[in-house]
């Protein structure tokens, strides 16, 4: 028999080997998940002997995981900017580059006092659920086109107790809202932005469990950009902000595609990586 601990540190040491880079946080995750123990319980018993049958289940989740299926499927979940948020297949995973964006409009928000956030192409909501969280004045709608994503929103909307302040329904970001959804004061967006033609050169991980709907971008991966600055910019407030998320290499042409709409005070921010990966600009007037 083997303890906790021990288990821990041979499953670690397998994904280092594999080339897994967070080897320590997915071992972690597997053995609490395989165990039914949360991180407190699992550094509580780690020097306790685990059960033939609990290091089984263990291992069966590390095969999974070596065979490429992400760690946040197999747990159901995952942490974004403090948040533990339920996840599964039909919404991406939240990334740690993504928190950069969330910030920024935390920020922004925060300094307008009672106000509405729209978070479009929400996904599982963690972008609106940070600034709502963050943001105690403001009241957030997150809007995705999948209605599997949006049962997801509804119920880290639940997770998060923001249940009285916080809606998510179906919108789909290629069409104009209508008037009936209002002014928002902040839109965000994390779109599809990949290529199409990139998405076959993505990790095993992303392109054969991720939804490919929340990836696509388009041809040139600006199709979500092209029509959100064109057609969302009637639900957003004069004076109001547009914050995107935009990959590797594509922050020059969504400021100047914000610029050609009447956006104005654009500005670029980088991640931990210095990579350009938010771009916001601020609508200047009515046109």
């Amino acid at each position: 028999m083997i303890t906790y601990h021990d288990l821990y540190m041979d499953i670690r040491k397998t994904l280092r080997q594999a080339g897994y880079p967070a080897a320590e946080l997915e071992a972690r995750e597997l053995v609490c998940c395989g165990s039914g123990k949360d991180r407190n319980e699992f550094y509580r018993d780690a020097r306790l002997y685990i059960s033939q049958e609990t290091e089984q289940a263990v291992r069966a989740l590390l095969a999974r995981h070596l065979n490429g299926e992400p760690v946040a499927y197999i747990i159901g979940e995952w942490e974004f900017y403090g948040l533990e948020l339920d996840v599964n297949p039909s919404v991406l995973i939240p990334r740690v580059d993504t928190e950069v964006l969330a910030s920024e409009a935390i920020e922004y928000v925060k300094s307008q006092g009672r106000c509405r956030v729209l978070d479009l192409c929400a996904g599982s909501g963690c972008v609106g659920l940070a600034v709502a969280v963050n943001a105690p004045e403001c009241r957030v709608l997150l809007g995705d086109v999948s209605e599997a994503a949006v049962r997801v929103c509804r119920q880290n909307i639940r997770r998060c107790g923001v249940t009285g302040r916080v809606s998510a329904m179906q919108l789909n970001a290629m069409e104009s809202p209508g008037r009936a959804l209002g002014e928002f004061r902040c839109i965000v967006c994390n779109p599809p932005y990949i290529p199409r033609a990139d998405i076959e050169t993505l990790d095993r991980s992303v392109k054969d469990f991720e939804p490919s709907l929340a990836l696509c971008g388009g041809e040139d991966g600006y199709d979500f950009y092209t029509a959100i600055i064109r057609l969302w910019r009637d639900a957003l407030a004069v004076g109001g902000r547009l914050y995107f998320e935009v990959g590797i290499g594509q922050a020059d042409t969504v400021l100047r595609m914000m610029r050609a709409q009447g956006f104005g005070d654009i500005n670029v921010v980088q991640d931990t990586q210095g990579i350009p990966r938010v771009v916001y600009g601020t609508l200047m007037d009515g046109i």
